[in-house]
């Protein structure tokens, strides 16, 4: 080891995260054992942070993918002065306190992402490294760099091992993302055994495969070497790095180099050794040497160093560019600039109109030139899902051009492209895109069918939990989709998706709400939005006959009603089951039937009403309700109530031309017709 200070540094953070996770008798102190060297050497010699403004915009992102070590980051946030107190951290894991079990973005200040679910950090900086070189192609000018920070991550055995990561890797190693660096805790151990019952393949190996830079450290307590390695990972420009660093988890204490350290407390006998072992005092608990305190508390003025610095470069950027740098403002506030909606279109009413998937491409490039911040990508699936921004370049290192690719019609490749190509990644483009977010000055989307947000639900559900600006876009949405059948046909998706807190779904109901429905999506910035579109056309609404399409903003909005305001029977429906119900409605208003139809896009939006508006869509005294929609009906008896129906599908699909499906089961203007009568027993 070099350096008494050094040592006492280190111990520091390991005894602050023992005695953490001591006190509340639940956590994980095998990480912070084992790692709180190379975390040491990352956060005082490398990473560049200023505790004081945690969201200073030019800083080094720091991910601690391994989120169950979350002691450990805590102790480095309180030692460098982040506002996070001594007292603050001896309440960790405690109802209200600061310092909770996994790391949550929003939560803890200097926490830049919400970590646990294993693999998805290191999805997560592989997003924000695409952020920092998207805005540095953008905006860096020959002496003027505005954009020049780094990302890193410490991952684990676990993060390895799951398939996001792997996913995220090989994206990341194909576009030589060289300011990505995480740091492999490589300690041989999970949480019930030893990887050599589950993992034994040669990492580094497998990491060169994937195009990264590797380096290896053979001893974790080797702080020169670890210096050394992130020394050598700075030089390398051009590939991603990967530092194994060889650890020894539960380091020093009697469990040392057990599963029994990773995910349980030590114990006050085995604390003690420990701390007997390492030459650390036994009393007091939460020992800070002064001289410790005042060795990470530089952070706090070399921070406020490098912030002002990058200030004055701001600045002197704003006076040669004034434009770019006004364009930029925005996208470091998160906000939308002044005009981004102009040139929104407007869609005609026709019988036959056109998919929404449709029309939502067409409102993505009218906003696109507009809003620079949009930026995301399809997984494999831009011709179908309609989500390229055309003229927009494409995200990619490869200097060639680009005239045969069906997406994006880009002029050639770049950073400074904003059309992703994510590959068949489902499960990386959803941690990536949080990536995006997280980091900030992007509106990022992601898209593929409905029935593969399956594979994306954990990240889906963490953006939700950070209250993240994301746009997914969700196409073939239903067994609509035809002769591909029940595995391509999503049934329980919509249902399952409405059930994550804190999520925005929408369902438009032709070419017009998907317009509002984009601009409810872009303004929301506090939640994540699901845009969710049909394969095959429906009509385009006449607006002169019905409701504004704005009322989509509503959740539900009346489209069209009984001639007198009193209706006998409510249809509702969302999606391309509106144009179901309005057809159903003339009929039945042909037979002397008096109906409301009601288009309901996002029940999220419905619920934020107050009762007294929701009451006026949904008239408590009309008990004759019948919903409408292509999937299963959990939920909607909430919306129908004990006198109501619901035409749902309440099994799989099947492989047939989607008119013949959709007769099959019983989406025909006869059967909508007949089931409204039943309610109202006729």
């Amino acid at each position: 080891m070099s350096g008494k200070l050094d040592q006492q540094c280190i111990n520091t953070l390991r005894f602050l995260s023992v005695d953490m996770v001591q006190k509340a008798d639940s956590g994980h102190p095998g990480l912070p054992l084992g790692a709180a060297p190379m975390a040491y050497v990352l956060w005082t010699r490398w990473l560049r942070f200023n505790p004081r403004n945690p969201h200073w915009f030019n800083r080094d992102r720091f991910v601690l993918s391994a989120g169950h070590g979350s002691a450990l980051l805590y102790s480095l946030l309180h030692l460098t002065g982040y506002d996070l107190s001594l007292d603050d951290i001896r309440q960790f894991r405690q109802w209200g306190s600061k310092a909770p079990g996994h790391p949550e973005r929003g939560h803890t200040p200097g926490v830049e992402t919400t970590t646990g679910p294993l693999g998805q950090g290191f999805g997560n900086a592989v997003g924000m490294a695409i952020a920092e070189a998207q805005l540095a192609a953008r905006y860096n000018r020959p002496g003027h760099t505005l954009i020049d920070h780094h990302t890193y991550a410490i991952v684990s055995d676990g993060d390895l091992m799951e398939g996001v990561a792997s996913e995220a890797a090989s994206l990341a190693g194909h576009l030589k993302l060289g300011k990505l660096t995480c740091l492999y805790d490589d300690n041989y151990v999970t949480l019930a055994a030893g990887t050599d019952i589950s993992f034994s393949e040669n990492r580094a190996q497998r990491f060169e495969a994937y195009g990264w830079h590797t380096v290896s450290v053979a001893d974790g307590n080797d702080i020169d070497a670890i210096d050394a390695a992130l020394a050598a990972v700075r030089a390398e420009t051009t590939r991603p790095s990967l530092i194994l660093v060889r650890t020894h988890i539960g380091y020093g204490s009697p469990e040392q180099d057990s599963f029994k350290a990773h995910g349980s407390p030590l114990g006050a006998d085995n604390v003690r050794k420990a701390k007997q072992k390492l030459d650390w005092p036994t009393e007091p608990d939460f020992l800070i040497p002064d001289a410790a305190m005042v060795h990470f508390r530089e952070a706090v003025t070399r921070g406020a160093q490098d912030e002002a610095a990058w200030n004055e470069r701001m600045s002197a950027y704003a006076k040669t560019f004034p434009e770019m740098a006004a364009e930029l403002q925005y996208r470091l506030r998160d906000e939308l600039p002044p005009g981004w909606d102009a040139d929104i279109p407007v869609f005609p009413a026709d019988t036959k109109g056109l998919a929404t998937r449709e029309a939502s491409g067409k409102v993505m490039n009218a906003i696109a030139p507009n809003l620079p911040a949009l930026t995301g990508g399809s997984a494999d699936l831009d011709p179908s899902t309609k989500t390229a921004m055309k003229g927009m370049g494409d995200f990619n290192p490869l200097p060639q051009k680009n005239t045969d690719q069906q997406g994006s019609d880009s002029a050639g490749w770049s950073y400074a492209g904003r059309n992703l190509h994510f590959g068949i990644r489902e499960h990386a483009m959803g941690a990536i895109v949080n990536g995006l977010a997280a980091h900030g000055g992007f509106v990022p989307y992601g898209s593929t069918f409905l029935i593969f947000s399956d594979y994306m639900r954990p990240s889906i559900r963490l953006a939700a939990l950070m209250s993240l600006h994301v746009v997914h876009v969700f196409t073939h949405d239903s067994i609509a989709v035809g002769e591909d059948g029940p595995t391509h046909q999503p049934v329980e998706q919509l249902a399952s998706l409405r059930a994550i807190p804190n999520l925005i779904v929408i369902r438009p109901g032709d070419a017009n709400e998907t317009a509002v429905a984009w601009r409810v999506a872009l303004e929301a910035r506090d939640r994540p939005v699901l845009l969710i579109l049909s394969r095959q056309d429906m009509p385009t609404l006449d607006r002169s006959r019905y409701a504004t399409a704005d009322g989509l903003r509503r959740g539900a909005y009346v489209l069209s009603d009984a001639p007198d305001g009193k209706p006998q029977v409510i249809l509702i429906a969302s999606g391309s089951e509106v144009g179901l119900i309005v057809a159903a409605a003339e009929r039945l208003q042909q037979q002397g039937i008096a109906v409301r139809c009601v288009s309901m896009p996002s029940w999220e939006l419905f619920e934020a009403l107050p009762q007294a508006e929701r009451d006026a869509v949904l008239p408590p005294a009309i008990g004759a309700r019948l919903a409408v929609e292509l999937g299963v009906a959990q939920g909607w008896e909430h919306y129908v109530g004990e006198r109501g129906d619901m035409l749902g599908v309440e099994r799989f699909g099947a492989s047939a031309p989607a008119a013949t499906v959709l007769r099959e089961y019983g989406f025909t203007v006869d059967n909508v017709c007949a089931r409204a009568k039943v309610l109202l027993g006729r």
